[in-house]
């Protein structure tokens, strides 16, 4: 089970920390990854992590700005967002993937959270 948390309203240019907690598994057996859901478009990726916290992925539109970590004795993983623009506004999913594939993509993702939503306003 993954629960996420931590999101909000909150004015462009601030920052926020989403951290999605894990139960149930052996949470450092899985890379995790943080995807986002606008209005009226796809999940999108936006940040992954591999399982020893050794090799992290950034879509295009948030490198630079956002941040994953992860602390397996905690079975956590956050997503920090700086400079946050209204563009982020989505709802955002954490998920779980096995294996040392590909975790770009959602296809390598088989655990999902319920998602929490995060609201830029200008």
């Amino acid at each position: 089970q993954l629960v996420e948390s931590g999101g909000g309203l909150v004015q462009a240019g601030g920052s926020l920390t989403l951290s999605c907690v894990g139960s149930g598994r052996t949470f450092s057996n899985y890379a995790m990854g943080w995807f986002r859901q606008a209005p009226g478009k796809e999940r999108d990726f936006v940040a992954a992590i591999r399982r020893s916290a050794g090799s992290t992925y950034y879509a295009d539109s948030v490198k630079g700005r956002f941040t994953i970590s992860r602390d397996n004795a905690k079975n956590t993983v956050d997503l920090q967002m700086n400079s946050l623009k209204r563009e982020d506004t989505a709802v955002y999913y954490c998920a779980a993937a096995p294996g040392v594939g590909n975790i770009v993509r959602e296809y390598g993702y088989i655990y999902w959270g319920q998602g929490t939503q995060v609201t830029v306003s200008s």
